[in-house]
């Protein structure tokens, strides 16, 4: 399957470690298009995040091509909420993890019966869960 993992980057990155763990897990069996998410030495200021228009066009093909849109939602992301709503456009399964301790996730995805919402709490938690919803 071709997964597309989406985490914030410009929203913070304190998950990001997370992120990593997460994407090579699933990297196990499946394939992530959006393999930078969770990138320990990609900083969200350096120079390779300045052409917008051409991370949107990349990250918007990848939605496309996709079979399941796979999100971490405990850091809040404007660019995260876009991309969940642009892959229910396009009919793809949306998971959304989250951790209730650390956020308080938004009515409008907890709110909308299209998305599987799944809160965990430690990492061991979030890896199962992921293999379970790839079965």
């Amino acid at each position: 399957m071709k997964i597309y993992f989406a985490g914030s980057i410009r929203g913070g990155q304190s998950d990001t470690a997370l992120y990593h763990e997460a994407i090579m897990h699933i990297n196990e069996t499946d394939t992530v298009l959006t393999e930078q998410v969770g990138d320990l030495s990609h900083s969200a200021k350096e120079g390779s995040f300045r052409d917008d228009a051409k991370i949107y066009d990349k990250d918007t093909a990848w939605l496309r091509e996709c079979d399941m849109v796979i999100a971490e939602c405990t850091v809040p992301s404007l660019g995260v909420g876009y991309e969940l709503a642009y892959a229910e456009k396009l009919n793809k399964p949306v998971h959304i993890f989250y951790r209730p301790s650390k956020t308080n996730l938004s009515a409008m995805l907890k709110g909308d019966p299209y998305f599987h919402i799944h809160p965990y709490e430690t990492k061991e938690e979030l890896l199962a869960m992921i293999d379970e919803i790839r079965q």
